[in-house]
């Protein structure tokens, strides 16, 4: 008798491990002084960053330190 080989496993179209692996979406650089805004605070200016880690953003009334990524901050 001989072994037999298994086949490569299809997975069906609606699986959910059939998920390309997708790279995640490169975190947006600051330096300081440049102008922003995030959906809570608003507007306001970039007055520290660190090391892709957090940056410091001066909304006029409150500073608020925002960690990476950085998901309700946008560049103007």
């Amino acid at each position: 008798m001989r072994p037999t080989q298994a086949a490569a496993r299809r997975r069906l179209p609606t699986s959910p491990f059939n998920v390309p692996d997708v790279p995640p979406p490169p975190v947006e650089q600051f330096v300081a002084g440049d102008q922003v805004s995030h959906d809570k605070y608003g507007l306001g200016r970039v007055i520290a960053v660190e090391q892709n880690i957090a940056v410091i953003v001066d909304f006029g009334a409150e500073t608020y330190r925002i960690a990476a990524p950085y998901p309700k901050l946008m560049k103007l």
